[in-house]
């Protein structure tokens, strides 16, 4: 079976399911989707993603190249273009050309920040592009025509949980945030939210470490510094919890009895599987995939001339050494 078909069967609200809800709704509300639609002779899709900095927006290129030869292929009057940046500026100017010089009539994209691409993103709507927002929303929604993202509550929500009733409710923790975005604001205040019920469990500090495992390195060596009793590191990436695992292995610290990451990557997940490290025990599912599926949703509703629902969120599960069979792909890049 393909990489792609492994993934899809995975997801429980797949392409599919959302593509049914899609001409339900049209259908229920009398609109355009149920009446005034009408096929596009050729649709010109820009995909605007981050640059692969680190193993899950690596992932997400990966995905994103797959979307786009394998669609491409099954659509010939389907066109996608797919831009990577390093950063909010050169994202913002990459939209830009896409709008004014490749003239794509349909966007997806995945915002390397939020609040510096929402103005950009709202410019390419005002020239009646339809934009399909994942994962990192915008500040103003409105800049959209859909949202697609896995569940970030539950991303914030399922290790709160799941430290609260490991630790009995008494933990010390350290936590490290990745970039300043509306998902992960989400996940923060999910996590915070269940753990202000435990007044037993403190949160030490929470800094930003950019879903980079260099940066989570050099913050984790900062909370090794500060503080002297640290039961738990929620470092909310897994290449952030590598690096975090190296600050720990260097500082000879024997007091931290756990690090929980995030996103289900198959070196972390393996890692819970073989119980290799006595550090890593649990994480939190969120596949790169929905860029795939994002991709895929986006441009057959524009073929038919249709429009996607408001919003599609992709669940998120714990994975523990019980169930991570299930959440292991050797073949993925991530």
């Amino acid at each position: 079976m393909s990489e792609v078909a492994r993934y899809s069967r995975r997801l429980v609200l797949g392409a599919g399911v959302a593509m049914a809800a899609t001409v339900a709704l049209g259908c229920s509300l009398g609109g355009p989707l149920g009446s005034a639609a009408f096929a596009a002779d050729t649709v010109k899709l820009g995909v605007s993603i981050p640059a692969a900095t680190h193993g899950f927006t690596g992932g997400i290129v990966w995905w994103a190249n797959q979307a786009k030869a394998e669609l491409e292929k099954a659509h010939p009057n389907l066109k996608i273009t797919v831009k990577t940046a390093s950063g909010a500026p050169e994202q913002a100017n990459q939209l830009q050309d896409l709008v004014t010089v490749t003239k794509i009539d349909s966007l997806v994209i995945f915002p390397f920040e939020s609040a510096a691409l929402t103005q950009p993103v709202m410019q390419a709507k005002k020239k009646n592009v339809y934009v399909t927002v994942v994962d990192r929303g915008l500040t103003d929604p409105s800049a959209q025509d859909a949202y697609i993202a896995g569940d970030n509550t539950a991303f914030g929500r399922i290790p709160a949980e799941y430290i609260a009733k490991t630790y009995n409710g008494k933990a010390n923790i350290v936590a490290l945030r990745g970039i300043p975005t509306t998902l992960d604001n989400e996940r923060w205040e999910a996590f915070t939210g269940v753990l202000k019920q435990y007044p037993d469990i403190k949160i030490l500090d929470g800094k930003y470490a950019n879903w980079n495992r260099d940066d989570a390195f050099k913050v984790t060596q900062d909370f090794l510094t500060r503080f002297k009793d640290i039961d738990v590191v929620w470092a909310a990436d897994d290449d952030m919890a590598f690096g975090v695992l190296k600050a720990i292995e260097q500082a000879k610290r024997t007091d931290i009895k756990e690090v929980f990451g995030g996103a289900g990557s198959k070196t972390m997940v393996k890692t819970i599987l073989d119980g290799s490290n006595p550090l890593i025990r649990a994480d939190v599912s969120y596949s790169p995939k929905f860029i795939y599926d994002a991709i895929k949703m986006t441009a057959e509703a524009r073929l038919k001339g249709d429009r996607l629902p408001a919003t599609h969120i992709i669940p998120s599960a714990l994975i523990t050494k019980e169930n991570a069979k299930e959440f292991y792909f050797p073949d993925s890049p991530y």
